[in-house]
């Protein structure tokens, strides 16, 4: 209706006519909006890679000072983008830390806060770990509400077959991997998961907790024979990745990339030792501590630099297809190092100058490599001593799909990312681990008044039922923890001491709380 004709209607025509004015309005904003993605801090969705070794210690690549091992993809991911000096895990071990990461909060409010196991290491007894509940919110529920495709590919650890944990269920379209992180102890498995279904590969079962006999000759490599399979799981899960990216072009994608490597048990394809042929080995007997190995020096590096590799491989992928521009590669470990399995920490220096392995929550145990890339967003060669954690993934990855996160206990670093201002900073970061072998450790990284770092850990013991003294760390000026300020600064003590006691929920697993030894 002309503007003319709609003074010259009667009342009743006028009102029908705004009415149908109305109605097409909100026709056309629902077809735009549905057409066009939300806008956010930095334009159009970006797609997001999220990459995350296993037992990947700060000082086993390149980027962070590793001298042994060559990761020249990974070089490439520093000169082209961030290098994130203060990056934490969401814990010392497998589970907890996996469970921080997916679901926006630290171990003293996650579900799972431990390695808790069920079943066996046998293909029968595959029950995996505890499950997430049903309905929890993670990053991935997060993203698929916001319209992203979601993949998950590699190790899982939050919920083994048939139970309510598995990704499907939580929020991933797509899932191909390790259900039960017992089964990622052997890197040559007889079937990994695809979704709900079995995927088998070409291997007889080896189980992965086994020594060489004491009549082997450890230095006589026909001796490892027995342990040798062909169908390495982690090639397959380079190719489920590469093939998610390119059958993933509609929409934004989000893929969560676990690798199992280089936990142990060091298993890799004799073609890729012969970088490290110079390396004095020892060969590894194993005592029932994973498999033996007669090159464990070369294995462990082997392990590392076939992730470089598959790294190179997926910033290629991103080339051919035109989209490396905008897509956002996070790459990062679940925890620190450890010796299990025949690792030489002492070699590699694994751990750079930070005092602990996994299964501590001292630096060493927690503070991760981690290097973030985005061509024409992120700075080429820079460096950030942002203080982040796991739990920070899922509101800054909120804030790049332009929705809003459930309840989470991080702080978004996007500002970081793109070197921007209005960055928030964590006035304390709090970490507990329940070492299923005796004891809870509690530890807090926290601001002073004079924003100066300082680092708190609590070690319980299951023989006393009193309170444990708490160490006391100038992260500023003593960042490997070597000097106990404790007793100097009763303050700062009292301060941490306060932090520990209220940053943490009651867990309804009586092992998981404090008062429970």
């Amino acid at each position: 209706m002309s503007t003319e004709n709609f003074y010259r209607a009667t009342p009743t025509q006028q009102v029908t006519a705004l009415i149908m004015l109305c109605f097409c309005l909100i026709q056309y904003a629902h077809i735009t909006s549905a057409q066009s993605p939300k806008e956010n801090a930095v334009g159009s969705r970006p797609n997001v890679i999220y990459i995350l070794a296993d037992d990947l210690g700060i000082g086993d690549i390149e980027p962070f000072g590793q001298q042994h091992i060559k990761t020249p993809n990974l070089n490439r991911m520093m000169r082209e983008g961030m290098v994130l000096t203060q990056h934490y895990a969401g814990n010392t071990v497998c589970a907890p830390s996996r469970a921080s990461l997916m679901t926006g909060l630290h171990s003293g409010h996650t579900q799972i806060r431990g390695n808790f196991e069920l079943g066996g290491f046998t293909d029968e007894e595959e029950f995996g770990q505890m499950p997430l509940n049903p309905g929890t919110d993670t990053v991935a529920t997060m993203l698929q509400d916001a319209g992203y495709r979601t993949g998950m590919i590699g190790k899982w650890g939050l919920g083994g077959p048939g139970s309510y944990g598995t990704p499907n269920k939580h929020g991933f379209d797509y899932f191909l991997g390790y259900l039960d992180q017992k089964q990622a102890h052997n890197h040559y498995p007889t079937h990994l998961w695809e979704n709900e279904e079995r995927y088998p590969l070409e291997n007889t079962f080896l189980y992965p907790h086994q020594s060489l006999p004491d009549s082997a000759d450890p230095y006589d490599e026909t001796s490892y024979t027995p342990y040798k399979r062909k169908d390495y799981a982690q090639t397959r899960l380079t190719g489920a990745a590469l093939e998610f990216i390119e059958t993933t072009s509609e929409q934004p994608f989000f893929l969560y990339l676990a690798y199992a490597t280089p936990h142990a048990a060091l298993q890799v394809a004799e073609k890729e030792l012969a970088p490290y042929s110079a390396f004095n080995e020892t060969p590894y007997t194993a005592k029932r501590n994973y498999l033996p190995h007669p090159k464990p020096r070369a294995a462990r590096a082997a392990m590392i630099s076939n992730i470089d590799s598959s790294v190179g491989k997926i910033m290629e992928r991103l080339e051919e297809l035109q989209i490396d521009d905008n897509t956002l590669i996070i790459f990062s470990s679940d925890n620190g190092p450890t010796p299990e399995g025949g690792g030489d920490m002492e070699f590699f220096d694994s751990n750079s100058y930070y005092r602990g392995y996994k299964r501590d929550l001292y630096e060493g145990g927690i503070r991760v490599p981690t290097l973030a890339r985005w061509p024409s967003r992120i700075q080429p060669g820079s460096r950030s001593d942002h203080v982040s954690a796991f739990w920070d993934l899922m509101p800054t990855l909120a804030e790049l799909a332009g929705t809003e996160p459930p309840k989470t206990d991080g702080l978004s670093f996007l500002p970081t990312l793109m070197q921007k201002e209005g960055q928030e900073q964590h006035q304390s970061l709090y970490w507990e681990f329940h070492n299923t072998r005796g004891g809870h450790v509690q530890a807090v990284r926290f601001l002073d008044d004079f924003s100066k770092s300082w680092k708190a850990v609590r070690l319980y013991s299951q023989s006393s039922d009193t309170e444990p003294a708490i160490q006391l760390y100038d992260l500023d000026n003593d960042p490997g923890e070597s000097i106990d300020l404790a007793e100097k600064s009763a303050t700062l003590v009292e301060q941490a001491r306060e932090i520990m006691n209220s940053s943490r929920s009651r867990s309804f697993i009586d092992a998981w709380n404090f008062d429970q030894r």
